[in-house]
């Protein structure tokens, strides 16, 4: 419960700068364009991409307890700073920061609940425990209707106290520590220690037998992320363009977490029934899918349809990939294998915010973000068939 609480604030943290980005848009002083808007925006994901590839690694060696408390006071504190940021440039630089803390938690806390959960358990678990990033997007669009018209967007990076003072604290009294070598010091266990601990880097997972897989995954999470996140950053911006004022572009943003929600629940159900990664490829069709249909300028029921299943398909889908990898690799290499997963997916977080700016600076309209967006879900379910069909290939042989 305390790592799920403590990534919701993750999820708040990461899609409350979505729900702000109009107002630092007209904030005088900070001369903000979109495409500069988008650059700001990829601080964030920068800073993720940095510490899901250093904590997952971090917390193998020293225990998930110590890296997740440690990661969760870096974004609590540097979130609420950000409301006192005297210009966008301090504001990117402590967003970035932040997000080192917000990129190595996830990874981290993944593992621990992987330690902790039986295997058959894992799938749902893990995605039922990532329910709370989309669960934090809809707090930050609920809490922007009324926070920002009465009290200003720096409002809305204060709420990250709550987790500083109530969540960490709980952390420190109930999280247990979790370390893949805390077996009977025994001779065998002590090689077989010592064994692990020497191939649980990085190059591990780059040659035989993980080099292919790693690849894959690494680069469906780039795609999966590259959708998830450029909606949650743009999708409130392109709502407001699109003739919408900013509460009814908040509550479009609300729908988009309400499917990421459902879609939690839906794809833990799938993952156990089918395996997470073909029940990956459908969600993530899904979604590439619906945001196609936006382009056709549906009626409003249907844009909140159509946002609702992209938030089931992107979000549901990166829940899959996590759980694929918990799964895929064994107990030593599992945190690296969710940090390099992670960290090489938020080349796409980080790519997200400067393709939808650049798109809107160079005159292509909203269509060109939900193309763009689209593609990466597309891209993702092309590349989980692939993986899929590896394991049938594998199966058959080992069968054989």
């Amino acid at each position: 419960m305390v790592c799920w609480l403590l990534v919701v604030f993750d999820g708040y943290d990461l899609i409350v700068y979505g729900t702000v980005q109009s107002s630092l848009l007209a904030e005088p002083g900070w001369g903000l364009s979109e495409a500069s808007l988008g650059t700001v925006g990829s601080m964030a994901f920068i800073g993720m991409m940095i510490g899901a590839l250093l904590a997952g690694r971090i917390a193998d060696v020293l225990g998930r307890r110590r890296t997740i408390l440690a990661c969760s006071v870096l974004f609590s504190v540097l979130t609420i700073a950000c409301a006192f940021a005297p210009n966008a440039w301090v504001f990117g630089g402590l967003r970035l920061v932040a997000g080192i803390g917000l990129g190595g938690l996830v990874p981290s806390a993944n593992a621990m609940v992987s330690e902790l959960v039986p295997q058959k358990w894992r799938s749902s678990i893990a995605t039922l425990m990532m329910s709370g990033v989309p669960i934090g997007g809809s707090l930050a669009a609920l809490l922007g209707i009324p926070l920002i018209p009465a009290f200003g967007w720096p409002s809305m990076f204060l709420v990250a106290a709550v987790a500083l003072v109530v969540i960490v604290p709980l952390g420190f009294k109930y999280l247990p520590e979790t370390l893949p070598s805390a077996e009977p010091a025994t001779e065998q266990t002590a090689e077989k220690s010592e064994a692990d601990t020497s191939s649980a880097g990085f190059s591990s997972l780059l040659r035989a037998p993980y080099l292919g897989i790693s690849v894959l995954f690494a680069l469906i999470t780039l795609f999966t992320l590259f959708a998830w996140y450029g909606l949650g950053t743009w999708l409130p911006n392109l709502m407001e363009r699109a003739g919408y004022d900013l509460g009814s572009a908040l509550t479009f943003a609300l729908s988009l977490n309400i499917g990421a929600v459902v879609g939690s629940v839906v794809t833990a159900w799938a993952g156990d029934r089918f395996g997470p990664v073909p029940a990956g490829a459908a969600a993530a069709g899904l979604a590439g899918v619906a945001l196609l249909v936006l382009l056709a300028s549906p009626p409003v029921w249907a844009v909140y349809v159509a946002l609702v299943l992209a938030g089931v398909g992107t979000h549901g889908t990166q829940c899959l990939v996590i759980a694929a990898v918990a799964n895929h690799y064994p107990s030593h290499l599992r945190g690296t294998a969710l940090g390099w997963a992670l960290g090489v997916g938020r080349l796409g977080a980080v790519a997200a915010p400067q393709v939808g700016g650049l798109l809107l600076a160079l005159g292509f309209g909203t269509g060109s973000n939900f193309i763009a967006f689209a593609m990466g879900a597309v891209l993702a379910a092309i590349l989980l068939i692939v993986v899929a069909i590896g394991y049938q290939q594998r199966n058959k042989a080992a069968a054989g």
